[in-house]
């Protein structure tokens, strides 16, 4: 008997083509992403859009039938009375010559500490970054006392206090913003220029550039983007600071913009409306800083998030 010897070749299984989505899903999920952050957004501007509607409307008007009815009525008399009033124009300047100097300081002596920490790899320098960052963390109502103190013992020159004291100066009010701020852009910028690559700065380093020359030519310019972020952030916070300028600052005339707004409030009435169109006004340098910093406030805010 002879018997048929078959031979087989072996299979080979075929890949399924992956079953597609259906055409209406993502589209569905699309707008229900774009539906929610639209509702998020609402209720974060609700309050400001609120405030904007008061301050063109007569406060007889929203007593009589409430703040949400239709107007009858809408001017922007009370901006005039609200600037003229409280004496806004002194307490832009004052505030401007705390933030502006505060924001430029406290970036460049964190970009100096984050450059030592991230690149410089310096011994003892993850300490010196948690140290920094633990700073950040005190309560400020700690130190009230401590710094009051403090500033009524150190003496300044006449052509920089008129008390001849840190209190009741301009310069306590930077330092202390200065000095709760720094920890938290160290922070920022030492995990940005941890990222950098480290070939720029070694083929700097062939090229026979300095330290000073890796800081302020080579690293620097490719921190623009987390700089930006951090100064529309940082102006923000030293703008709207109301604490330290209330205990440091006795004399009026040096106060800063937040507390203009007391001169709008009466001892036994209050016009909320006026109040309103005040809020509105110390808040529009802010937003004139963030849409000028606009591009570049969202590219430091979006570094790291995709790759390449």
């Amino acid at each position: 008997m002879t018997a048929d010897i078959r031979t087989t070749a072996p299979t080979r299984r075929v890949a399924r083509p992956a079953k597609a989505p259906a055409p209406g899903r993502p589209r569905r999920g699309r707008f229900g992403t774009h539906l929610f952050l639209t509702v998020v957004s609402l209720a974060f501007l609700a309050p400001l859009l609120l405030a904007v509607y008061a301050s063109l409307r007569p406060y007889d008007e929203t007593a009589q039938h409430g703040y949400f009815s239709f107007p009858k009525d809408l001017s922007f008399d009370y901006y005039r009375r609200a600037y003229s009033e409280s004496g806004m124009g002194k307490y832009f300047t004052n505030t401007l010559l705390i933030a502006v100097p505060g924001v430029i300081i406290t970036l460049f002596l964190a970009a100096f500490v984050a450059f030592a920490v991230s690149r410089l790899r310096i011994r003892g320098g993850i300490v010196l970054l948690m140290f920094f960052t633990a700073g950040n963390l005190l309560p400020q109502q700690v130190i009230v006392t401590p710094l009051y103190v403090l500033f009524n013992r150190i003496p300044l020159p006449w052509w920089m206090s008129d008390s001849l004291t840190m209190y009741d100066s301009y310069w306590a009010v930077l330092i202390v913003n200065i000095g709760f701020q720094l920890g938290f852009c160290v922070f920022v910028l030492a995990n940005f220029m941890r990222a950098l690559p480290q070939e720029i700065l070694e083929a700097a380093i062939v090229d026979g550039a300095g330290v000073w020359t890796q800081f302020w030519r080579i690293t620097l310019p490719l921190c623009r983007p987390a700089l930006a972020a951090l100064g529309t952030l940082e102006f923000t916070w030293i703008y709207n600071d109301f604490l330290w300028a209330l205990i440091f600052i006795s004399n009026p005339d040096k106060l800063p913009i937040t507390s203009s707004l007391n001169n709008l409030r009466g001892q036994f009435f209050t016009d909320y409306n006026l109040l309103a169109a005040g809020s509105v006004l110390v808040a529009l340098p802010t937003i004139l800083v963030f849409l000028l910093l606009q591009r570049h406030f969202i590219a430091g805010l979006t570094l790291g998030s995709t790759k390449g």
